[in-house]
Formats: C-alpha cells, sequence, structure tokens
C-alpha cells in the first residue's frame, strides 16, 4: 500500500496505521508513503474497507471492490481459479461419449467466470465462434443456478467434420450439429427431467427455459423480379408464383419477422380460420396468411382477431400475393380490415 513518489518522503502520507484488533503498528516501507492521508484511512478501516491478513495480523492492504472499479474488473489472476481445457474435454464426453470432436474445448467454469465479470442475469451472450455451444450450456447453467433470465445467439460456420473422425462416423457432418445436440442434452442434464432445480441458496425454483431455435444463413424466399431475362414468359411466370419451390411456410415466416424487424423468439400461434392456416406473431402484434385461395370468409376472421387479442394499438397484417381467391376478394379485404382499424397490410 505503499506509494513512492521518487523516493521523497511525504509528511502527511507518512505515520503509521493500528491494526484495530491486535493494536499493532504498521509503517510505510522505506522511502514510502501510505496512498492516503491519516484521516482517511481512518475511515477506511471503520468501514472495514482495510484487510490485515486471514488472521488478522498481517500488513494493511487496501480492500477492492467490484462495483468501485470502473473497467468491472478486480481479479487479477482470473487463470489461476478457472479449469484447464481438459475439463472442457470432460464435460463433453460425459454428454456426448467418447468421441474425438474438439480437441481443447473451453470449460463451462472458464465461460462461467467470464460471464460474471461482463454481464447481467438477463444479458444476451452472443459467441460469434461458437465451437462447441459451452457459451449455451454455460448460460443454461448458471441460469438454473440462480433463477437468471440470460438468453444466447450463438453464431457458426457449418465446418464439414473430418470423413474418419468418430463425430462423422456418428453422424455429425458438420460442427454446428455437434452444437445442437450438445445444447438439447446438455439442456435436458441441467433439468434432470423435472420442473424445477436446486438453486445456490439451496432452495427449489423453477427450471430454466432450455429450449432454442436454429436459423441458417440463406437467399430471399422471394423470387427476385429480372427485366432483362432473355425468357420473359418464364421472368411472368415467377412474377406471379414470386415463393421459391424448395422453400416452406416456417422460412416465409420467419423472413417476415426479420423484414419487420421483429424478435425472431417472440411466441408464435397457429390457428385455423375459415379452414385457412393464420399465424398470430406476439399476441396480436403482427398476423400471417401464406395460404392460398383466401376467401373473405377468411378476411373477416383475422378482423376480429384484432378484439379477441385486445391488439388496440397497431395490427399488421400479411398475405401472399397470389393467395386470394380473385383480384376482387383482394381489393374487398383491405377495406374490410380497414373496417375493424387495421390499416397496415401488405402481401408479399
Amino acid at each position: 500500500m505503499a506509494n513512492v513518489k521518487g523516493g521523497r518522503y511525504v509528511e502527511s502520507l507518512y505515520y503509521p496505521i493500528v491494526n484495530p484488533i491486535t493494536g499493532q503498528e504498521h509503517y510505510p516501507s522505506s522511502n514510502g508513503n501510505w496512498r492516503f492521508n491519516k484521516d482517511k484511512m481512518n475511515k477506511l478501516i471503520e468501514n472495514n474497507e482495510i484487510y490485515f491478513g486471514e488472521d488478522g495480523k498481517g500488513r494493511p492492504k487496501l480492500k477492492r471492490f467490484l462495483s468501485e472499479v470502473k473497467s468491472g474488473i478486480t481479479w487479477t489472476s482470473l487463470w489461476d481459479f478457472v479449469p484447464l481445457n481438459t475439463s472442457g474435454s470432460s464435460e463433453m464426453a460425459s454428454i456426448l461419449g467418447n468421441l474425438s470432436i474438439f480437441d481443447n474445448p473451453k470449460p463451462v467454469g472458464l465461460i462461467q467466470e467470464l460471464l460474471k465479470l461482463g454481464s447481467k442475469n438477463n444479458s444476451i451472450i452472443l459467441d460469434f465462434f461458437s465451437g462447441s455451444a459451452t457459451t449455451a450450456h454455460t448460460v443454461m447453467q448458471l441460469n438454473a443456478e440462480d433463477s437468471g433470465k440470460r438468453r444466447y445467439i450463438l453464431v457458426q460456420l457449418p465446418e464439414p467434420t473430418d470423413p474418419k473422425s468418430e463425430a462423422h462416423k456418428a453422424g455429425y457432418k458438420n460442427i454446428c450439429e455437434i452444437g445442437k445436440e450438445r445444447i438439447r442434452r446438455a439442456g435436458e442434464k441441467i433439468i434432470g427431467g423435472g420442473t424445477s432445480v436446486p438453486h445456490k441458496n439451496g432452495t427449489e425454483v423453477p427450471a430454466p427455459d432450455i429450449g432454442f431455435k436454429v436459423f441458417k444463413l440463406d437467399s430471399s424466399n422471394i423470387k427476385a423480379w429480372d427485366p432483362d431475362s432473355e425468357d420473359l414468359e418464364q421472368s411472368l411466370f415467377d412474377a406471379v408464383n414470386n415463393i421459391k419451390s424448395d422453400r416452406t411456410e416456417a422460412d416465409l415466416l420467419y423472413e417476415i419477422l426479420l423484414k419487420y424487424g421483429l424478435d425472431l423468439t417472440l411466441p408464435i400461434e397457429e390457428l385455423t380460420l375459415a379452414g385457412k392456416k393464420v399465424y398470430v406473431v406476439g399476441l396480436g402484434s403482427l398476423i400471417i396468411c401464406l395460404d392460398e385461395q383466401i376467401t373473405l370468409d377468411v378476411v373477416e376472421e383475422i378482423a376480429k382477431l384484432k378484439e379477441k387479442y385486445g391488439a388496440d394499438d397497431l395490427m399488421r397484417v400479411v398475405f401472399r400475393d397470389n393467395g386470394f381467391k380473385d383480384a376482387e376478394v383482394k381489393t374487398n379485404a383491405i377495406q374490410i380490415l380497414k373496417q375493424f382499424g387495421i390499416d397496415d397490410v401488405k402481401s408479399l
């Protein structure tokens, strides 16, 4: 705790610190000074901010608290107490069996300490190189221990596994598949098939949410209009049937959410109205109908959802452009929805 200023003696910073328990006096080191003057030091001792060792007989040291450090880090020797990467290998083996999948997967204990340092219990944790999915495992484990509401986003290229590897022989064609399986198994292991888990304070608390969604980067589901195409007939046909043939309704559904800037984790309810499938997103904030041969009966049932869900503010409705039974239905549909206060109507 000595503060040497070029070896100069500063009278106000040179005095004995008296251990309040033992009465022992402690002086600064040779040619040194204490960091604070005597009045400041006495206040620190009164506030229990000076440490005299585990036995209370050591030289005085200043305690440092996480809330007082701007950088948010007080541990200067983080690596002294976190598990080695061999622990990560053992964790992977306990979940996926003895497969040689990753050489040095990060252990849960390491990521856990980093999250304690740099996040809150409701943070969104982003891992742009997820590899063995240790981050997802850690987030679920921490949530189970302290009833946190952390969420995670993992990003990983679908790097192929070596055809000669045990992982490939076990059916994992790329490392993304390994990560997904680890998240599934780790989640089930954490909750143990029950509805509650032990809290770190010794009580039982509701099991954390271990569900997750997987998205793959791809091109748009909608065919782009190409006015310069040599095959004009095909271009006109594509303009009418503008959804790519190999895409599903789920593909379209999530592209619409992305284009509206909505959270991909919003609740999505599937209803059947007048014989057609309708998706209700975010408790009525967005209604999507991607079915074909839509009639006015369907449109009227959709309009009634505004009152059902209490959507007093904005409710948006999206149809397929070629989903209506005919042009007359499409025109009247817009007017019917407006009568119910729904002005944001789009087709794709």
